[in-house]
């Protein structure tokens, strides 16, 4: 039997289009996006100011394929990390991350990643598919859920630093931060949503051409070339020059100051002559720096940073008139921390073994 296809994969005016040819008035359309972005309905059964003969055409034609809850996990310090199971049996992963100032959602954009970066568990992993923007989208929708059943609280931020590369799934990424802000949507603005890329400088300038409204963030973690690339394949093609000329284009464009992200190992770029060159490639762009707690992984070869020379390196930098801040681990314990994502997920593991079966 052919498998339906998703509602969810239609824009409005592709459904008032379907609408208009199975002999239904178009207007019909806003009610069904609503239902399935604002109402987050699970079947066309809920679409209860929809005629009966209309929820079975829809039915009869299309699926609506939300993600699933596989398992979850909640941290000594109220970080939670879901493991969510797609139509085809993929896992993702989600984190919800409480602090007194922000409750954020940090979402997956693909299964797996392609990149493998040495300091993280994703890249270890095959990258199997892209996510749609609907997946996305209900990452979302369930973490914010969360937030506020659990934890009586808004979420206030969403980033997209889980599994995967969005720059790598342009459209549906782009969608899916369309749909969180509209007001036919989640209608959150665009200024509490960061894409983090680890640096793709022609998808970069492509953002600065669509002149997004959300907020950028570059995976950097060290300010020279051949450093970068000993620990990010991805810097051989998209080096520091070119990613320095896409970044300045970007700003030219949506005048959005950058985030700049420097995960800080032990003994590899934690001395003051990496913060020096962070500095001197820091000026391309108005920017912040986080400094990022390293969080270990399973074959993993590198260490945290001393304290001691996290706090010397993060002083350098503002004694340049450079904002920084220094992220602490969230989530450690349960493997939800920056990097970690599908480090330890048995969820993850098993469905990787039935698949390859």
């Amino acid at each position: 039997m052919e498998k339906k296809q998703d509602i969810r994969k239609l824009s409005l005016e592709e459904i008032k289009v379907v609408l208009t040819e199975i002999g239904e008035k178009p207007f019909r359309g806003k009610q069904i996006f609503e239902w399935l972005w604002q109402k987050d309905a699970n079947s066309f059964e809920e679409m209860t100011n929809l005629g009966k003969g209309l929820r079975q055409k829809l039915n009869n034609r299309f699926s609506i394929d939300h993600i699933q809850l596989k398992d979850q996990q909640i941290s000594t310090d109220k970080t939670i990390k879901c493991a969510f199971s797609t139509f085809d049996k993929r896992i993702v992963e989600g984190v919800l991350i409480p602090t007194k100032s922000r409750t954020t959602a940090c979402i997956s954009s693909q299964v797996g990643c392609s990149l493998a970066c040495k300091f993280c568990a994703t890249g270890k992993l095959k990258l199997m598919r892209n996510l749609t923007a609907g997946e996305m989208v209900d990452q979302v929708v369930y973490l914010k859920k969360q937030a506020e059943n659990r934890y009586n609280t808004p979420l206030s931020n969403i980033v997209y630093m889980g599994m995967g590369e969005p720059l790598l799934n342009y459209k549906e990424m782009l969608r899916s931060t369309d749909l969180i802000s509209s007001s036919e949507g989640l209608g959150m603005s665009p200024k509490r949503i960061t894409v983090s890329t680890a640096g793709i400088a022609k998808m970069i300038r492509k953002l600065g051409d669509d002149e997004v409204k959300f907020n950028l963030a570059l995976s950097l973690h060290a300010a020279n070339d051949q450093k970068r690339s000993k620990i990010m394949e991805i810097n051989d093609s998209n080096n520091l020059e070119s990613l320095s000329e896409a970044l300045k284009y970007f700003h030219k464009k949506t005048g959005t100051r950058v985030t700049f992200e420097y995960i800080i190992f032990r003994d590899f770029n934690d001395e003051l002559e990496d913060a020096q060159e962070l500095a001197h490639f820091a000026r391309c762009v108005p920017c912040k720096i986080n400094i990022i707690e390293y969080n270990p992984i399973e074959e993993g070869v590198f260490q945290q940073a001393e304290r001691i020379k996290v706090d010397a390196f993060a002083a350098y930098l503002e004694a340049k008139n450079i904002i920084v801040n220094v992220r602490r681990s969230r989530g450690k314990d349960i493997d939800a921390a920056c990097g970690q994502l599908a480090n330890k997920n048995k969820a993850i593991l098993k469905s990787e073994r039935s698949l390859k079966v």
